[in-house]
């Protein structure tokens, strides 16, 4: 835990604020997701579903029936593993994304994607979409309902009622994949790739 003060804060002040929250932290920490290394034989979800992480003779990671097939070389297993994730959330990501912006008759100008704590994506002014490639863990609904979510903000850029109504628009049910991100989420960003 990091306890960050204000300027005008004393030390002592913000340690009695600390202790004050002492439950809640003992409570939030009980909640939070330990980190999980991958490793072969562990499973690893892809699309939603568990993969079991099988040592093959292949130079790229691959998912194959029920299984994420990687190379047998343990030292390549983190950057195997990460690099098709990275591939299978472009692609997915990608079709989304046009096909929302389709369907609202709108355009974006670039994807890219990054490995964030605070968000799942983001559109710039410029319509610019940026998302975590790990929702390619998540169920494929739940994937799509953060493109529709990042497009809807081509015509909306705020969270406004008109927002959540373009959102709607796109996918009737993102409040139930919504809900899974919220509730699942932090299981995605507990798997570690590197030690």
């Amino acid at each position: 835990m990091t306890l960050t003060l204000p300027q005008r804060a004393s030390e002592r002040e913000g340690l009695n604020f600390a202790r004050g929250q002492v439950a809640w932290l003992d409570k939030v920490m009980a909640d939070m997701v330990r980190p999980e290394l991958v490793a072969h034989g562990a499973t690893l979800w892809f699309e939603g579903r568990d993969h079991i992480i099988t040592p093959a003779p292949v130079r790229a990671a691959r998912a194959e029936d029920g299984a994420i097939l990687v190379p047998r070389d343990s030292a390549r297993l983190g950057s195997s593993l990460e690099a098709f994730l990275k591939l299978a959330a472009r692609q997915r990501l990608q079709a989304a994304s046009e096909r929302y912006a389709a369907q609202l008759g709108a355009r974006f100008s670039k994807i890219s994607l990054r490995d964030t704590r605070s968000r799942w994506g983001s559109c710039s002014h410029t319509g610019a979409l940026s998302y975590n490639w790990r929702l390619v863990m998540a169920p494929p609904e739940v994937l799509d309902y953060v493109a529709a979510h990042e497009v809807a903000h081509l015509r909306e850029m705020n969270h406004s009622p008109a927002f959540w109504a373009v959102v709607a628009g796109l996918r009737p049910d993102y409040a139930r994949e919504r809900a899974w991100l919220k509730r699942e989420g932090g299981r995605l960003h507990a798997i570690r790739f590197r030690a």
